[in-house]
């Protein structure tokens, strides 16, 4: 699979996506709060595990691994509204699948900002080689679920994760 430049910048004059890095911490934290932590995280943050992991995403990008995590700004590109993440290799996909994954801070929700970070991904999944983009959630998140649909992507059955959560996929194919 190719792998587009690390210094990607994706924008569709609305949003704009660019790799999350050491500089995004505080801001990620400050954003999280309950519906973050219980449909992505899965814990609250600390300081030192969100810039841990912001490191790991900047390395990420740097040795060209299978993480892709973006932040998705606003004002310009000057504000962290939210981060959306493309995952190549990952737990119950098959070869070609890239799995999305994202959030976004309670100030930002309900704009329609995460279906377009969504389309962006797609875009830059399927220049990568992605033949399928898969989002996986929780049947009680109707958030999620209707960004899925409205970028596009239809129900594609439920799996088991390994630690016995249940998913429901949606599975869009790329150009």
């Amino acid at each position: 699979m190719e792998t587009p430049t690390p210094g990607a910048h994706l924008s569709d004059g609305v949003i704009t996506l660019t790799p999350l890095g050491p500089d995004d911490a505080s801001a990620h934290l400050a954003g999280e709060d309950e519906q973050l932590i219980r449909w992505l995280s899965g814990g609250p943050g600390t300081p030192e595990g969100v810039a841990a992991y912001v490191r790991h995403c900047a390395g990420q990008w740097a040795d060209g691994g299978s993480l892709r995590a973006f932040g998705v700004r606003v004002d310009g590109g000057r504000t962290l509204a939210g981060t959306i993440d493309l995952r190549f290799a990952a737990e119950g996909l098959t070869p070609g699948q890239v799995n999305v994954a994202y959030g976004l801070y309670p100030a930002w929700r309900g704009r329609g900002l995460a279906t377009r970070a969504v389309l962006l991904v797609c875009g830059y999944a399927a220049a990568a080689g992605a033949r399928a983009a898969v989002i996986q959630v929780e049947p009680g998140n109707a958030a999620s679920v209707a960004v899925a649909r409205r970028a596009g992507f239809a129900p594609g059955g439920q799996r088991f994760a390994d630690d016995g959560t249940l998913f429901d996929r949606y599975v869009r194919e790329l150009g």
